[in-house]
Order: C-alpha cells, then sequence, then structure tokens
C-alpha cells in the first residue's frame, strides 16, 4: 500500500500569467503557497486484475480505458499501471470547485503514489510538468501551469514562467517568524459558492490578447510583493493584493459576483487591507490580508461565513506510507 500526501494552494499573486498563452510571449510569474490542507490517494494492490477506483463515486472496471475519472485514467497511462489495483482519493475538505487547486493536487498526488506504487521515486519538477501534460495538452483544460508546480512543491514559492517554456521554483528565503507572520495576517473565508474554474477560465484565456495590459500589471505586482516580503514590508502585502484583485476582475465577465464584491467591501470597510477570491472567481473561497488587531472585526463582518484555519504547508508533495519500497537507479 501506498499513501502520498499533497497540499491545497492559495495563490497570492500572479494568477493568469500562468497561461502557455501569455507567459511564452511576455513572461509570468507567481507568488503561491502550499497549505496544511491535503489530498490524500491510496493505491493498493488487488488480487485480481480489476481496477477499483473510490472517490465521490466507485468505480470497478477491467481495463485502464474505461475507467470514467479522467485523472486516474491518465495518471495511470502515464505512469504505466494497466491492473490489479485500488485507488482512493480522499480530502480534508470538499475541494471541488474550491479555488484551492483541487485538481492539479489530485493529479500530482496520483502520480506520485502510482509511480511509488512501482518502486519509483521521481523528482517534484517532473510530478509537476507530467501533471500540466495530463491536465492542459491531453485533456485540454483552460488552466494555467502554478497549481501543478506548488501542490508539487509547496511551501511559500515565487516561481518564474519564461518565454522559453522553462518553469523556475524558488523557496521564498524567509525565517520561520516571518512567514508565520505573513501567514498569519491572511484569513480565508467560504463565499457559500462552489463553481466549476472552466467557465471563468475558458473566457480569462480566450481574453488573454486583450488584457495584456492587466496581466502585466498582474505580473508586476508578483515582482513587486516579492521584494516587499523580502525586505520585511509584509504589510504592504495588503494594498498590492488589493491591486491586483481590481486586475483579475478585468480578465473574465464572470471572476467576480455582487455576492462577492459585497461581502469583500464589508471586510475593507472592517479594516482588512486587501483581498482576492482564491482561483478563477465566482465562488469559492475570499482570501484577504488583515492585519492581527483588525482580525476580529473582519470575522463579524463575514457574517457567519465560514473560516478555513490554515497554516503553511512544510512539504509538497510526498509519500508519507510506503510498504513497498523504492527501486534506486
Amino acid at each position: 500500500m501506498i499513501i502520498t500526501q499533497t497540499p491545497l494552494r492559495i495563490s497570492l499573486f500572479g494568477g493568469g500569467t500562468d497561461f502557455k498563452d501569455f507567459y511564452q510571449k511576455d513572461g509570468g510569474a507567481v507568488l503561491s503557497l502550499g497549505i496544511d490542507k491535503y489530498i490524500y490517494v491510496i493505491v493498493k494492490e488487488r488480487f485480481d486484475e480489476d481496477i477499483y477506483i473510490n472517490y465521490s463515486k466507485k468505480e470497478i472496471v477491467k481495463c485502464v480505458d474505461d475507467i470514467e475519472h479522467e485523472l486516474v485514467k491518465e495518471s495511470m497511462r502515464k505512469t504505466g499501471v494497466k491492473a490489479g489495483i485500488e485507488i482512493t482519493t480522499l480530502a480534508d475538505i470538499p475541494s471541488e470547485g474550491s479555488g484551492l487547486g483541487s485538481s492539479s493536487s489530485v493529479t500530482v498526488g496520483l502520480l506520485n503514489a502510482l509511480y511509488a506504487y512501482q518502486g519509483e521515486q521521481v523528482t517534484l519538477e517532473q510530478l509537476a510538468r507530467e501533471a500540466c501534460e495530463i491536465e492542459i495538452d491531453i485533456l485540454g483544460k483552460p488552466i494555467g501551469v502554478q497549481d501543478q508546480y506548488i501542490a508539487a512543491y509547496g511551501g511559500l514559492r515565487f516561481i518564474e514562467f519564461s518565454k522559453d517554456g522553462s518553469i523556475t521554483v524558488e523557496r521564498m528565503p524567509l525565517k520561520e517568524e516571518e512567514k508565520r507572520r505573513l501567514v498569519s495576517n491572511l484569513l480565508i473565508f467560504y463565499t457559500g459558492k462552489t463553481r466549476s474554474s472552466s467557465n471563468v477560465l475558458t473566457e480569462q484565456k480566450a481574453n488573454i490578447g486583450k488584457r495584456l495590459t492587466e496581466l502585466g500589471t498582474i505580473k508586476d505586482l508578483a515582482y513587486s510583493a516579492k521584494e516587499q516580503i523580502l525586505a520585511g514590508d509584509i504589510d504592504n502585502v495588503g494594498a498590492l493584493m488589493q491591486k491586483g484583485w481590481e486586475a483579475k476582475k478585468k480578465l473574465a465577465s464572470n471572476v467576480t459576483t455582487p455576492e462577492i464584491d459585497e461581502l469583500y467591501a464589508k471586510a475593507i470597510v472592517a479594516g482588512a487591507l486587501g483581498g482576492k477570491i482564491s482561483g478563477a472567481g465566482s465562488g469559492g473561497f475570499l482570501l484577504l490580508y488583515c492585519p492581527r488587531e483588525v482580525q476580529n472585526s473582519v470575522r463579524e463582518a463575514m457574517n457567519g461565513h465560514m473560516e478555513l484555519p490554515f497554516l503553511l504547508s512544510r512539504d509538497g508533495s510526498k509519500v508519507i506510507f510506503n510498504n513497498r519500497g523504492y527501486e534506486w537507479k
């Protein structure tokens, strides 16, 4: 049996610049963090040649081609696992449509588990790259590439996307107390609505050519946020997040809703310095930057919207149980 643990994520800055259509022309960058809420993938050998898959439904099939769960199907194809296996996915929170990058965390976790099941240890870069290949190149999802990389690497990362297609993942060189200070000033609340990100992202992807100015601003804010955080000016993150949210809302017509705008306005009045919807938009979780002294006021202003307490994940995707062992090559 193999069990992998892969973090969900919160994207702070740069979302949208991780689309290939943008960064292969102008380069892109994101500042993102893995959180201590996880996707777990359990892979277990079966005594027969059937394939059992357990998620929100149960599948029992004879061959990979018959699998309905497209991420499981393509991950098995990518890793070469063909039969005689049971796969279970579990999540710390109901993650579909949350804006926390759950599908990419599932894909990265599946790849990690299936490789480990075969006794192979692969790099985090390979997990992220192959997850991108599955979601974007094979399945044609209208998404960027940051979610797969932060799911694989975890922690607080600055990720750059170059025009030549190369991707660089940098760990933010902060002391633990500085990381804790940043994360402790971030509050995240459930808006009460989940949504399919594909509708928002399909329009956003189609609009890239018409939103180069906004995407340029979003990229610049990612670099500015990195500089401010490394300089110790962490409270400036709030104002930068506010600017990023204003630019993000222009990327597609359905990034925000009147309900989200009203909730955001209440938070600002209560003392939040900035914020954004986590993920594509139109629902999911509202992220707010709130200095400690105003956090209780912001919580009251959220009027019963569920808060998701979180910490920074120390690691990315990893095998947390393995009774099979690796073949070191």
